[in-house]
């Protein structure tokens, strides 16, 4: 195999074949994704967490909590909240599946 620097590539040649593993790594991406989301837009609001805490009607490690890409415990009603809270509208789509090709 040629070296790569390309994740996919690298994630497609670890996996192998392995859909349950392959499933995992989609779940831990939109975690964090997600919680890459609710930083970005506390920032740009320039919101600390105990502000948004606040805004939110929780606690500050709540808040902490979601921002943290491991946490895969996100509610739709919590999202609903912080949208609101950020004065932002939550939206969500379904995509279509990206097939992974096999790398030689």
């Amino acid at each position: 195999m040629r070296k790569t620097k390309d994740a996919l590539k690298i994630l497609d040649c670890l996996t192998g074949e392995d859909q349950g593993l392959r499933q995992l790594i989609e779940e831990e991406a939109i975690n964090a994704e997600v919680a890459q989301l609710i930083y970005d837009a506390r920032t740009k609001a320039g919101l600390t967490q105990q502000q948004l805490a606040g805004l939110v009607g929780t606690k500050q490690p709540n808040i902490a909590r979601l921002e943290h890409a491991d946490y895969g415990g996100h509610s739709l009603t919590m999202l609903q909240r912080i949208a609101k809270a950020l004065n932002q509208r939550l939206e969500i789509n379904f995509r279509p599946l990206v097939t992974h090709r096999k790398v030689s």
